[in-house]
């Protein structure tokens, strides 16, 4: 048989943080905060001192010393209990019990298997943390070897599969799938209406939301964009709609779920996605450049209200000749959030 390659490496690991098993990465053991269960934590604590390890912008949030940059240590004491270490990485109590320090943030040694491990629980869309101990992995753990989680690593896509779909946008339509073969993620092209190549293609990139292009929500603008860009295809005759499964930004349904009741506790969107231990964006959307050179189209009328989709396209190659707005959808529930994307996230009038 041969060995799994460290992409699937990555993959086994990430599915394993999901199930609470412990991963082993350059002289550490760990294993995701959210998913340890008592016995499995109270092994690790047997092999020696915990830590703790959080997201940069979680630190900030418990104002600990990140000495490591992104990502700090926290010396986890003897006498406290899985409670403890979940409210420190989880922030839906902050307000109600505020007090979890003083933190003992550890400084040199090798932080590198640390911040891997945080990067590891992101990609599984977990709470950004991670608890573990210095000490030879048992047999049956997984090793992984940090380097093979990159900070910013490369998407590629393949086709799976392709068929004809009339849509009410339009009775000519196609759907194509694409799957990272690292994740095992897939993607959505969606030709509406005829597709001409040889001049710029209208585009839109639309990121996952359950809430709003399934519920309905109200909190946000995703659904009337969705179905807006769409009807805008079938009116000029043709376009691509790519559906990337990064729901919430890139931190997954669960997490925006959490950013969701953050922000019922009076914090905006950019504060809760940092409160929890994110960037403002996890997106990437090197994955639509991707899937439009499979497509063979390089050029584009980009339907977007966000520079940062216009800047990864260009330095992914594709030509931008124009950029569409996309302003529909504004509600008395969203109102505040679309300022927020205006004024902290950068969009575009």
């Amino acid at each position: 048989m041969l060995p799994a390659t460290p992409a699937e490496l990555l993959a086994r690991a990430r599915a394993e943080f999901r199930l609470g098993l412990p991963v082993a990465m350059g002289g550490a053991v760990m294993a995701a905060v959210e998913t340890v269960p008592p016995e499995r934590l109270a092994a690790m604590r047997a092999a020696g001192p915990l830590v703790l390890t959080v997201s940069g912008r979680r630190a900030e949030t418990l104002k600990a010393r990140a000495y490591d940059g992104d990502v700090a240590r926290i010396a986890v004491p003897d006498d406290v209990d899985a409670a403890w270490i979940r409210a420190v990485a989880d922030p839906a109590d902050d307000l109600r019990a505020p007090m979890k320090g003083p933190l003992r943030t550890l400084r040199g040694g090798d932080a590198v298997p640390w911040r891997a491990g945080v990067a590891l629980a992101k990609a599984a869309w977990l709470l950004p943390a991670v608890i573990g101990v210095e000490a030879e992995a048992p047999e049956g753990v997984t090793r992984l070897s940090p380097a093979t989680v990159p900070d910013d690593p490369v998407l590629p896509v393949a086709p799976v599969a392709s068929a004809r779909l009339p849509m009410a946008a339009h009775a000519k339509g196609r759907v194509h799938v694409y799957r990272e073969p690292g994740t095992g993620e897939e993607h959505y092209a969606v030709e509406i209406g005829r597709v001409d190549r040889a001049a710029p293609v209208l585009v839109r990139l639309h990121s996952a939301c359950f809430t709003g292009d399934v519920l309905g929500s109200l909190k946000c603008d995703c659904g009337p964009q969705l179905h807006a860009a769409m009807d805008a295809m079938g009116a000029a005759g043709g376009g691509v709609l790519l559906y990337l499964n990064q729901e919430g930004r890139g931190i997954g349904l669960a997490n925006k779920m959490r950013a969701y009741d953050l922000q019922d506790q009076g914090f905006d969107t950019v504060e809760a996605n940092h409160r929890l231990g994110f960037e403002d964006d996890e997106r990437d959307f090197r994955l639509g450049a991707a899937i439009l050179d499979r497509l063979g189209i390089g050029v584009v009328r980009l339907m977007t209200n966000n520079p940062r989709k216009m800047a990864m396209m260009i330095a992914q190659g594709i030509e931008v000749a124009e950029r569409v707005p996309l302003h529909v959808g504004l509600t008395p529930e969203n109102a505040a959030y679309l300022d927020v994307k205006r004024v902290k996230s950068g969009h575009l009038e």
